[in-house]
């Protein structure tokens, strides 16, 4: 998998990927990347990125001519060639199909597990960090795949979102963690994941669940199980509402719902 980040502020993007389980992933080949500054396809010695908006309003807006120059740089490819009088003249696909172009933006489709897969299946992925109240809409029409925000809140800096996708995407790589470290976590199986516990036994006078202490391995699987129904229901009642609905539980896990349920143990 290869990203490729457009940003203003590269020095963000570099930290994260020199450090922890991403620098081994890129030490074995698994993932590579580039950053790319933005201030780089500036037209002016003051290498300018932003301006007013038409029409007024607060803030500055991201100029389309730096980011168009930064996006065909990376790779990117027009999704419509525009007349001169800014009309759109036919629409063709991207000339490179393994590249695609994502916009970080509260405005976009929310990013969740089920799209972090499909992510993660992409060749290569060209992230564009916006700044400052966003970026020239002529940029998403004319490059722009998918815009994803990644939660019902804005931030300040494009950058941020930006390596969220990228670590919810790039952890699903093959051979990056242990496949067995991802079956059972939160959202797997369409589930929280269940409480853990490691050393010492005894914690501000809490014990560890004796289950767990048992070495009975079907009676600790059938107590994580249990318990990612139990906090599911209590935290993200929705999640089991949507299960529900498109019939992804498994019978074991549709009992214990209702058995959690019909104990009081469920919805809130």
């Amino acid at each position: 998998m290869q990203y490729t980040v457009l940003t203003l502020f590269p020095e963000i993007i570099d930290a994260y990927f020199s450090s922890s389980i991403m620098a081994k992933a890129i030490e074995r080949g698994l993932v590579g990347y580039k950053a790319i500054n933005i201030r780089d396809y500036a037209f002016d010695k003051h290498r300018s990125c932003d301006d007013a908006p038409y029409g007024g309003g607060p803030g500055m807006l991201m100029l389309a001519e730096p980011l168009g120059r930064a996006l065909e740089a990376a790779g990117a490819q027009p999704k419509a060639t525009t007349s001169h009088r800014g009309t759109k003249c036919r629409r063709f696909p991207s000339a490179d199909k393994t590249k695609r172009v994502i916009y970080l933006s509260p405005s976009g489709k929310p990013l969740d597990q089920a799209l972090a897969r499909d992510f993660a299946a992409e060749k290569e992925l060209i992230l564009l960090c916006g700044r400052y109240e966003g970026i020239d809409q002529r940029i998403i029409d004319t490059y722009v795949d998918d815009e994803v925000s990644v939660g019902d809140y804005v931030l300040s800096s494009g950058e941020v979102a930006a390596l969220v996708l990228i670590d919810v995407s790039y952890r699903l790589l093959e051979q990056v963690i242990t496949p067995a470290s991802l079956d059972e976590e939160s959202f797997s199986q369409g589930l929280l994941e269940y409480p853990q516990y490691t050393r010492p036994i005894e914690y501000a006078n809490l014990i560890v669940p004796e289950v767990l202490l048992s070495g009975h391995h079907e009676n600790i699987r059938r107590w994580r199980l249990e318990k990612r129904v139990e906090r599911t229901l209590a935290l993200r009642p929705d999640l089991i509402r949507h299960g529900e609905e498109h019939s992804l539980f498994s019978d074991e896990i549709r009992k214990i719902i209702e058995e959690k349920r019909h104990y009081g143990e469920g919805e809130r």
